[in-house]
């Protein structure tokens, strides 16, 4: 009998369509897988197997009826990151300052998900409000790396990329803020896309950094990845940061890369995020995965982005800034948790009592660093000086795609590291970003898709694919291209 853990989300989705498999069958065959390894790997924070197999039950009634389906991903279940609102689940944001609270609405990705008749089979792990590089930063214990459970999976999606990699689920939901997509899929070997900035509603996405923060799909394979980012774009007037703009279908680019043809694509290879520094596998790796593109045909140049030295500087301060604007609603008093509310306290000790206890270490220092930069005396010589450097990083961009239509890079400097290795050295844990900021700085599309394992330590190694904003499709064709040119991980 087929294992359906096992099969590709596009796969899952013409068995369902054509009546070979139920939704049912389906949704609970990752029920059970989850119940098998997630003691191990910790990717659900949340599991809801009763409305998942609910809403599976809807696309077989469907189905059975005559009905067509309601997107080519209906029936085929889902894990959802636990920073999208759900009226049905917890919403906590790996934090105990949410602890089990229940939104009164759906995030919009989350409306487009049950439109599509895709099952949620829960939340998953992240670092605490999306701040971190290895998920080890949630209140509720770390995911660990499905390739090696001694690793972290990255950050801070790490619960949706190593659901996926344990076969816990065929698709997932991160959100991508400086790499939170795409770091995690490196690590783990999956497919995360970061799509362009306003393409994604960040509605009922509680924030992290808003003007940075972008909801994107997570799959095992790049036109897997396609359809689900094609189920959740799309303009919404909720949200005022939403773009009302046509784009190219990402799924036919998929298609159509898959066909392994890159002739007249002109391909950039960023010089400055190519570093000796890298580990030597991620770099062997990385080379490997240029001359594969030169082989189907791309023009591979490289190409200089000599502001992006600056992106790790400039966005720690972006970030913070904005992180501390947006997490002072969680105070102790409108909504989630409260502490030292015992009749012997004022208000403003309850709320700061309710911080210090809500709060891990991680998002203090964040909320710390970004009010000393915005305050008095200091706003102009520290955010204001980053936003400038934003600017330029955005122009060096520019530049680059007038000499090419994607770039590359690795999507991090080293494979996945041990658990606990740099947890108390935020430097180095910031690091592992340097190769994914420049994307969001620019508010651009970018894709991780795997390019191969490291020889020292048999880990996967990530290929980053850039493009301009909304130029998404150009992710998938070149994406595609390159997975079925380099076949199997294993």
């Amino acid at each position: 009998m087929t294992d359906l853990t096992a099969l590709d989300a596009s796969d899952l989705a013409t068995r369902i369509h054509s009546g070979d498999v139920s939704a049912v069958e389906v949704t609970q065959a990752h029920l059970d897988r989850i119940d098998s390894v997630d003691t191990d790997i910790h990717a659900f924070l949340h599991v809801s197997g009763s409305n998942a197999l609910a809403a599976a039950r809807e696309v077989d009634a469907r189905r059975a009826a005559g009905d067509a389906p309601d997107s080519p991903l209906a029936g085929v279940p889902l894990a959802l990151k636990d920073v999208f609102t759900t009226t049905d689940m917890p919403t906590t944001c790996g934090s105990k300052m949410l602890e089990g609270w229940i939104s009164p609405y759906d995030a919009a990705v989350t409306n487009r998900l049950r439109a599509a008749g895709i099952p949620l089979l829960g939340k998953t792990n992240m670092d605490e409000f999306a701040m971190g590089s290895s998920t080890e930063n949630s209140a509720y214990g770390p995911t660990k790396n499905p390739w090696d459970t001694t690793r972290i999976p990255g950050g801070s999606g790490g619960g949706s990329a190593a659901a996926l990699a344990s076969h816990q689920a065929p698709l997932a939901i991160g959100t991508d803020t400086g790499g939170s997509i795409r770091q995690p899929a490196a690590l783990t070997g999956t497919v995360g896309t970061k799509p362009t900035y306003g393409t994604v509603s960040r509605y009922g996405l509680i924030a992290c950094a808003s003007s940075l923060d972008q909801g994107g799909p997570c799959g095992r394979t790049v036109l897997d990845t396609a359809l689900l980012h094609e189920v959740i774009a799309g303009h919404d007037p909720r949200d005022s940061t939403s773009v009302d703009t046509s784009v190219a279908s990402v799924v036919e680019a998929a298609r159509a890369g898959a066909g392994g043809d890159l002739k007249g694509v002109r391909v950039g290879v960023v010089k400055e995020l190519h570093s000796d520094s890298y580990q030597a596998g991620v770099i062997s790796s990385f080379d490997a995965a240029v001359s594969t593109l030169t082989s189907l045909g791309a023009e591979v140049v490289e190409v200089s982005c000599p502001n992006f030295v600056h992106a790790l500087a400039a966005y720690y301060l972006i970030l913070p800034s904005e992180v501390s604007s947006n997490l002072a609603r969680f105070d102790g008093m409108r909504y989630g948790a409260r502490a030292g509310d015992d009749g012997k306290h004022s208000a403003e000790q309850v709320m700061a009592i309710t911080r210090a206890e809500g709060f891990g270490a991680e998002v203090k220092r964040r909320i710390m660093i970004g009010t000393y930069a915005l305050s008095a005396g200091y706003y102009d010589e520290y955010y204001g000086q980053a936003l400038k450097v934003r600017t330029l990083i955005a122009r060096d961009f520019d530049k680059a795609y007038e000499q090419v239509d994607v770039l590359v890079s690795p999507t991090t400097p080293t494979t996945a590291f041990p658990l606990g290795d740099k947890v108390d050295d935020p430097i180095a844990m910031y690091l592992n970003d340097l190769c994914t900021l420049p994307t969001n700085l620019a508010g651009h599309c970018a894709i991780s898709v795997p390019s191969g394992i490291a020889v020292e330590d048999g880990l996967p190694v990530g290929l980053q694919i850039m493009a301009p904003a909304f130029a998404d499709d150009r992710l998938y064709r070149v994406g595609a291209a390159f997975e079925a040119a380099r076949g199997p991980l294993k």
